[in-house]
């Protein structure tokens, strides 16, 4: 939970017109907690709030996911209420971003989850039929290839359809994973505050070479535990780095994998469209399909690089994280 942002902190409260609880046209208490939401954003609100943007709450919605999932595994019920209210708090402040800029309001989003969830479980809402948690896997991967399939006008979409094996492979790993990464950068930013850190990135920077080093020699002896430990090391250290040059490193790490998902999906096209698979090709074919997936990626990258400028701003800094 962000400092100063709990249900009772300074920024949510103030006198005048501030909703109130136990509202009986509202019993579950969300249009109150929507409407605290607009007025943090809105003029005189609150100032961190407000200088928010999508990108610079990304780094947020992985912590309080991981946040929540700690309060799950804890079983603290009342725990778990207060983390399901900071994860709410992410959904309702982007929601409330969209809506100042005209995109879509908390309500689109409420509205298109009821319209899928009605969707994708024909079982309880249609005439088919699903007697097992099995069955209705199959019958929601059917029906979310189908959406693929029909999401020509979608780019984002129907591109998830190729490749798919990339995501569901390690059907028990969860897609995210490394939590890790987010607990290194909580511990180094608290390490930060103690004083516990370089004064600047290049003393970070020396220390990575060095610990490369050490990997490499642990690497050399083949003990897998050394490795292990040195390999962490270079992990931690990375993260670190990341933060003194202003990079989130969970996000860093999803986006490179987001990258090499989307060129795998284009060299998977480029192969079917000579009839063949990925693993019928030789290295040096899968070589030049890559360099070709890069190629076209850069393109597109370039051609929407000034409209891409000119719509996100900076990440605001200095969040308020405990």
């Amino acid at each position: 939970m962000r400092e100063g942002q709990g249900r009772e902190g300074p920024g949510a409260a103030g006198t005048g017109g501030t909703p109130a609880a136990g509202d009986a046209n509202d019993p579950y208490g969300f249009a109150r907690v929507v409407e605290l939401v607009r007025r943090l954003r809105a003029p005189g609100g609150c100032p961190w709030d407000r200088a928010q943007t999508h990108r610079s709450l990304r780094r947020f919605a992985l912590e309080e996911a991981y946040e929540l999932v700690e309060a799950i595994d804890a079983g603290d019920a009342r725990h778990l209420a207060d983390e399901l209210g900071d994860l709410l708090l992410q959904v309702l402040l982007h929601a409330q971003i969209a809506a100042e800029a005209g995109a879509f309001t908390i309500a689109d989003v409420c509205h298109a989850l009821a319209d899928k969830l009605i969707r994708r479980h024909p079982h309880v809402f249609g005439d088919a039929e699903a007697r097992s948690p099995a069955e209705v896997q199959r019958l929601w991967t059917a029906i979310k290839q189908a959406e693929a399939a029909q999401a020509e006008a979608g780019p984002a979409e129907a591109a998830a359809a190729p490749g798919r094996d990339l995501e569901d492979a390690s059907p028990d790993v969860a897609r995210g994973a490394p939590a890790a990464l987010v607990e290194a950068y909580r511990v180094q930013e608290r390490a930060a505050r103690s004083g516990l850190d370089w004064p600047d990135a290049r003393g970070v920077r020396a220390k990575l070479d060095e610990e490369l080093a050490e990997l490499d020699a642990a690497v050399a002896t083949g003990d897998s535990r050394r490795i292990e430990e040195e390999l962490g090391d270079v992990l931690f250290l990375l993260v670190n780095a990341g933060r003194h040059w202003g990079v989130y490193a969970e996000t860093a790490l999803l986006g490179a994998v987001r990258k090499f998902r989307r060129r795998v999906r284009c060299m998977e096209e480029h192969a079917r469209r000579q009839g063949r698979t990925l693993a019928e090709l030789s290295p040096a074919e899968l070589d030049r399909l890559w360099e070709a997936a890069k190629a076209q990626e850069r393109g597109r990258i370039q051609a929407s690089s000034a409209e891409h400028t000119s719509g996100i701003r900076p990440d605001a800094r200095g969040g308020k994280r405990g």
